[in-house]
């Protein structure tokens, strides 16, 4: 491996074995199923782990022949494929490896890839093995790396999901090399209403029900919801009705004209992420800028994004080169 390793715990430097990782202290940190385990499976992200393993390859383009996820990745981060040649990129809170996958099928870069869930399972059956690709179930805010190393950090759709938000800003900035970029898209505050509608009146019964049970009533009815979102989109009162369907904003995050079985099968998993999970803090885009800012970075652009038929509130910048 290019990037140097730590033990997040004790700052002793890892080496590479057999059997995982191993710090000075013989402290070994396991590889299984294609993943270097720093953490132990149960924690709060383990309704991702329960997701992403379920619909392991829904979101891959590779495997729903869409190209939703390299239309997101390149329209939000702007990078150019050759530019990203030989560079280290850390990729956080990677799921089933939607993102993985672009980066490893359209660039060279090497990619250092992390979820605090088991959702590295998702990801290890979706992408591995490559030489390329080097796997890590970690929490965010303890990293297996040395700091100020990558070239490139993302970390997309997951910031929300964090019980910090500034903290997960601040560990997503000290891996960036100075010089490097740092690219962040998450749920944004729109106003007063961002949370008058169904998920912030549910989510906090929703995200107390086992998963398995919360699946199995959102499989239930999703159709039902689909049909009424899609009827009051049609006499035009889907911008202020739908709101209040517990069901994924279709209009809004998929693209038109999908195979019913395919919207379907992306309602179920994308209204589950909605209710699923332990955090939801929305945050107003110049916050998160100004935290850029704040923990060191220049050059810092925050906004909205269009592609296809999605809006992304993206933040970005550069890492100074003296902080």
């Amino acid at each position: 491996m290019d990037i140097q390793l730590v033990n997040p715990f004790t700052k002793n430097l890892l080496s590479l074995a057999a059997e995982g990782l191993k710090d000075n202290y013989a402290l070994i940190f396991p590889k299984k199923n294609g993943a270097y385990r720093i953490v132990d499976t149960g924690n709060y992200t383990e309704s991702f782990g329960y997701q992403w393993n379920k619909f392991a390859g829904t979101q891959i383009d590779k495997t729903s022949k869409l190209q939703i996820s390299q239309s997101r990745f390149f329209a939000e981060t702007g990078w150019d494929k050759e530019d990203l040649s030989g560079k280290n990129i850390l990729e956080v809170g990677s799921g089933a490896g939607r993102f993985t996958q672009i980066l490893l099928d359209h660039t060279r870069a090497n990619i250092y890839s992390v979820d605090y869930s088991n959702a590295v399972e998702a990801n290890y059956k979706n992408n591995g093995p490559n030489q390329r690709l080097h796997l890590f179930q970690a929490s965010i805010y303890e990293m297996p790396f040395a700091k100020a190393q990558f070239d490139k950090v993302i970390c997309l759709g997951v910031l929300q999901h964090t019980p910090d938000f500034e903290q997960s800003v601040k560990a997503l900035i000290s891996m960036v090399k100075p010089g490097g970029e740092l690219v962040v898209d998450f749920y944004s505050i729109n106003g007063w209403w961002t949370k008058l509608q169904a998920k912030y009146l549910y989510r906090p019964i929703t995200k107390r029900i086992p998963h398995h049970k919360l699946f199995k009533l959102i499989e239930g009815n999703i159709d039902w919801m689909i049909k009424t979102s899609r009827f009051f989109t049609a006499i035009g009162l889907g911008k202020i009705l739908n709101r209040f369907i517990p069901v994924c904003d279709i209009n809004g995050t998929l693209p038109p004209s999908l195979p019913y079985p395919q919207l379907r099968e992306l309602c179920v998993l994308d209204t589950f992420d909605m209710f699923s999970p332990a955090y939801d803090n929305p945050q107003k885009i110049s916050t998160v800028a100004q935290w850029f800012g704040k923990h060191g970075m220049e050059n810092v652009w925050g906004g909205k994004i269009k592609y296809d038929n999605c809006v992304a509130s993206v933040v970005k910048g550069i890492k100074k080169q003296y902080v």
